[in-house]
């Protein structure tokens, strides 16, 4: 039901979400001027695209929250279910979140390097909030329901 607002929000949050799989998450300048790009996957050399370092707790975490946030759309009939899931979604998003700033922040430190973060950095932030703001418009939802009930 693609018509309702949370629907929106979670279809927004998901493809924003998925969109980290094809975009970098970070750059980072290595001491002796080699270019790395942190991509979903882990650390990548810029010339070579050669994986340099694998993370995998922060690709895990992406693909559950993906999936999450896909998955929730399609259970409007189940309210109370879809509220929760979406609750646990944000705090995988800002897990994955401080995980990756985590990898980020150990890499440059051992790199000793400079960290210039892209655009799809702020990414999960912005899908925690959009989920949040569907997680209310899903409890207004249920309220205006539990009122049609009482009416009768």
């Amino acid at each position: 039901m693609i018509q309702r607002i949370q629907s929106i929000y979670l279809l927004v949050a998901t493809i924003l979400l998925g969109s980290i799989f094809a975009y970098p998450f970070a750059e980072l300048l290595g001491a002796d001027g080699q270019l790395f790009i942190f991509k979903f996957n882990g650390l990548v050399i810029e010339n070579e695209e050669v994986l340099y370092l694998l993370t995998v707790p922060p690709i895990i975490l992406l693909v559950i929250t993906v999936l999450i946030s896909f998955t929730s759309i399609f259970l409007y009939k189940k309210r109370i279910i879809q509220m929760r899931l979406n609750s646990f979604n944000i705090i995988i998003m800002i897990g994955y979140l401080g995980l990756n700033y985590y990898y980020i922040y150990n890499f440059s430190k051992q790199l000793d390097g400079v960290v210039s973060y892209e655009i799809t950095a702020i990414f999960p932030f912005v899908a925690a909030v959009l989920t949040y703001l569907a997680i209310r418009a899903i409890g207004k939802d249920e309220a205006l329901i539990r009122s049609m009930d009482r009416i009768r």
